[in-house]
């Protein structure tokens, strides 16, 4: 799909929860980063586990899944966790250079915006505190997932510990 204009960009990027970070200047500066937009039908692949990509996504339509996929071609992939509109996807390989640890598919017709290092690592001597604030949300973001996780971790412990009697 052709690129929106740049207003048009940067009105997804401060609609996104990113954009509380990184503000109205950062979301212009990200806009004029921003490399494509992406369409995905139902079911297909952004990128898959094991993978590794250069780039991380700001979903602008629809919805994603987080899915570990079964080594059985007829196996569906088991969802791990569903991502909405503003979400980021693919900011923690992308940071850290690493192959994908779960793979991530549309759940319906979705649409992300593609960032890739080529025209944002640049930014990291140009625009440091922009940086630095993008950064900071994705931190702000792994935080709270963890928070998650650690209290579904709590709760399940609570659920074992009490012979599957609910919470002591």
């Amino acid at each position: 799909m052709a690129k929106p204009d740049i207003n048009t960009l940067k009105e997804m990027i401060l609609d996104a929860p990113i954009g509380r970070y990184i503000g109205d200047r950062g979301a212009l500066i990200f806009a004029k980063c921003a490399d494509c937009i992406d369409d995905l039908a139902d079911n297909d692949f952004l990128f898959k586990e094991g993978e590794t990509t250069s780039s991380f996504y700001i979903i602008t339509k629809g919805r994603l899944a987080i899915v570990k996929t079964k080594k059985k071609k007829d196996s569906k992939p088991r969802i791990l966790h569903v991502l909405e509109k503003g979400d980021l996807i693919g900011e923690l390989s992308f940071i850290d250079d690493t192959p994908h640890t779960a793979s991530v598919m549309a759940i319906g017709d979705a649409q992300v915006l593609e960032f890739t290092a080529e025209k944002i690592k640049p930014l990291i001597l140009q625009e440091p505190q922009l940086m630095f604030d993008f950064m900071r949300a994705v931190i702000k973001r792994v935080h709270q997932i963890v928070s998650a996780v650690n209290k579904q971790q709590q709760a399940l412990s609570d659920y074992i510990a009490t012979g599957g009697k609910g919470r002591t």
